[in-house]
């Protein structure tokens, strides 16, 4: 089993996580790799980088000391002060900056050749480009302090509209996480929401129509009709209904193309209190899988075609829940399609039931964290559409019994 890490439970990573420094290649994803030699060589490479100015400077001293003394190596140790500046904080720039100049003036006294003309333009030249550093090192980090703080009203806003979920709700235990195909992006226009009733526990995954600030506002209005919807409503077919309404408001505030084709693909679940089942009523989404405590792997299709949310208007008729048995030890996942359109290089396309049919995961956030790293290696860390994913697992009696020991 994968089971290494826990996974960021949105965007690929978890509120307040440190920024990784720019320049030095990392690629945000949602797991570190599996295993240690990708790790090892991310550590690897990013230490190289970080002694690269100074190793830099060693070269060009040992070529200037190796070679005649018409040979220069000025542009060594320009290169080491400037790339020093995007590396380092402004007081190790301007340290890499007076030793480039130190040895310069070392080296020209040395061999005797300081009073030249040519060797006194290098060394102004040397000391010029080493201030310029300095004040290209001030810009970088200033613009490192305006992403951190558009970094943090990105997560401020994803928990806002995305709250995680606690791991354990009336006895389930739940995991999500969220990744959106857009590069620093903490939220698009996937959904997820568990919410506890009088009836039992309300799950909601979606995939609202669209990109951009309009996708997450339609995000926004789902979630809360869900979340006042589900504590209200006596069935499951009725929150569809609430949503469907919800949407249609919406789209009368909306202008343009969105107005007559905005629309949500949703799959709503609600897991009795006490009971074994699952009552599932989809539209047009992507059908849920029940992974068995025994490996056994089952998709939960509908048996009857419906359209997505916010697309009443183009046929009405009621909705159907289907009831289907939840055993303990079982874990139900809903996703959308940034999960099964995820391609390789060769164009297939990632199939969670067969990579998942025969494993066994112990806990949900095991089961997300495996699909999130492999999606990611699948896809080559780059996805073409977000994905959200929801898994919630009913526990054995053996679990709770174990949990309760002193």
């Amino acid at each position: 089993m994968d089971d290494e890490g826990a996974y960021a439970r949105a965007g690929g990573r978890l509120p307040g996580d440190p920024v990784p420094d720019p320049g030095l290649g990392d690629e945000p994803g949602p797991l570190a790799p599996q295993g240690r030699p990708p790790r090892r060589r991310t550590s690897l490479w990013r230490a190289f980088v970080h002694a690269l100015p100074v190793l830099l400077i060693v070269v060009a001293i040992l070529y200037d000391i190796f070679t005649p003394r018409y040979f220069t190596a000025g542009p060594l140790y320009t290169a080491a002060t400037l790339v020093a500046a995007p590396l380092y904080s402004r007081r190790g720039t301007a340290l890499t900056g007076v030793a480039v100049v130190a040895a310069v003036v070392g080296l020209q006294l040395g061999k005797g050749v300081i009073h030249y003309v040519d060797s006194l333009t290098e060394l102004i030249t040397i000391a010029t480009v080493a201030v310029l550093a300095v004040l290209v090192n001030g810009l970088v980090r200033r613009s490192d302090e305006r992403l951190v703080s558009v970094r943090e009203i990105a997560e401020a806003a994803q928990r806002a509209v995305l709250p995680a979920p606690a791991e354990r709700i009336a006895g389930f235990e739940i995991a999500v996480c969220y990744q959106a195909a857009q590069a620093d992006a903490f939220i698009g226009g996937d959904l997820y929401a568990v919410q506890d009733s009088a009836r039992g526990v309300r799950l909601i995954v979606g995939d609202v129509r669209g990109k951009g600030m309009g996708a997450v506002a339609a995000v926004a209005v789902v979630i809360g009709a869900f979340r006042e919807a589900a504590e209200q409503e006596a069935t499951l077919e009725a929150v569809a209904q609430r949503l469907e309404r919800a949407l249609a408001r919406e789209g009368t505030r909306r202008d343009g193309l969105d107005a007559f084709e905005g629309f949500t693909t949703a799959v709503l679940a609600e897991l009795p209190h006490g009971g074994g089942t699952v009552r599932i009523v989809n539209r047009g989404h992507p059908p849920p899988l029940l992974l068995y405590a025994d490996g056994t792997l089952r998709p939960v299709p509908a048996h009857e075609s419906a359209l997505p949310l916010g697309m009443g208007e183009l046929g009405v008729w009621p909705d159907r829940a289907e009831e289907t048995a939840f055993p303990a030890g079982a874990t139900l996942l809903l996703y959308t399609d940034g999960l099964t359109e995820a391609r390789d290089a060769k164009g297939e396309f990632y199939d969670p039931q067969a990579r998942l049919t025969g494993r066994v995961f112990p806990h949900p956030a095991s089961l997300l964290d495996t699909l999130a790293e492999e999606v990611r290696r699948h896809s080559g860390g780059g996805m073409a559409d977000d994905m959200a994913l929801l898994a919630v697992r009913r526990p054995r009696r053996s679990d709770h019994d174990h949990c309760h020991e002193p």
